[in-house]
């Protein structure tokens, strides 16, 4: 099984999506909140604290115990399957963040 160390990727994500409706922050107003989703399995969990409270970005201490793979020595997740992929849902609906992009980018002009 493939193994991706997600807290560099999101930062890469980040980067890539910057100033686009790919990142929280340009599309909250449009009502995406952050998520990510098993593409093998189509599970969608919206983006939490350790703690379960809705996280306002994307945050991988709060995803489901099956998705870890690995922890460091504190507990912090260091290591998510590779078929989980960050993104949002919009009323009820996954989106990625290319997808999200795109549509935030429809409805400002």
């Amino acid at each position: 099984m493939l193994i991706q160390q997600r807290p560099s990727f999101l930062e890469k994500e980040n980067q890539q999506y910057a100033g686009t409706g790919g990142v929280s922050e340009n599309n909250a107003q449009a009502r995406f909140v952050p998520a990510f989703k098993d593409s093998h399995t189509g599970q969608v969990e919206i983006s939490r604290y350790r703690d379960g409270r809705p996280a306002p970005f994307h945050l991988i201490d709060g995803l489901p115990d099956e998705w870890i793979t690995n922890r460091d020595l504190a507990g912090e997740v260091v290591e998510i399957k590779a078929t989980v992929i960050s993104g949002f849902v919009r009323l009820g609906r996954f989106f990625t963040r290319q997808e999200a992009s795109e549509f935030v980018a429809r409805i400002a002009s």
